[in-house]
């Protein structure tokens, strides 16, 4: 699914089963809910792909989904990594590289932001052509993710593309 949201990166906005939606959301989460934010400058970086992919890996390894002891958690590090892929490469190709990549962790969801300065708004390509060459990113990404999204940067120029994927069990 995707969505562009008004809430800013890493708020995920009001809880389903929470008040009406009539309260302001929250610019930072409960305390606790995140377990710990990783943050890779990527301004002018080359090689900003596999930069971003080994960064991604060590935190992986750090919150301990890496090594994967089941083939299920192997295959939800496998997905970020992929996830991770696919956004880095969408900011190369489409708004001039990316700025910064964050990782997020808490209990249950790891969350995936690239931030860049281009305008566009991602998207799987409809209809999605499997046999096909190129364009597959977005497709991949909302297959693979819980939900993701854009937040536009209210500052200027830019925005943040995040995706949210499942803790393994």
């Amino acid at each position: 699914m995707s969505t562009t949201r008004p809430y800013p990166p890493g708020d995920r906005g009001p809880e389903p089963d929470g008040p009406a939606a009539s309260a302001t959301p929250a610019v930072s989460p409960p305390v606790g809910h995140i377990r710990q934010i990783r943050r890779l400058h990527l301004i002018g970086a080359s090689g900003a792909v596999p930069r971003a992919r080994d960064f991604t890996r060590e935190a992986l390894r750090d919150w301990g989904w890496l090594p994967a002891v089941t083939a299920d958690q192997r295959a939800a590090a496998e997905d970020v990594l992929l996830v991770v892929s696919e956004l880095v490469t969408n900011s190369c190709l489409h708004a001039d590289g990316p700025e910064e990549l964050r990782v997020s962790c808490s209990a249950k969801v790891l969350r995936l932001e690239v931030v860049d300065l281009g305008s566009g708004t991602p998207a799987p390509r409809t209809p999605h052509r499997a046999g096909r060459p190129g364009g597959h990113g977005m497709f991949i990404v909302q297959r693979l993710c819980l939900d993701w999204g854009v937040v536009r940067n209210p500052e200027g120029a830019g925005k943040t593309v995040w995706a949210e994927l499942a803790a393994p069990s």
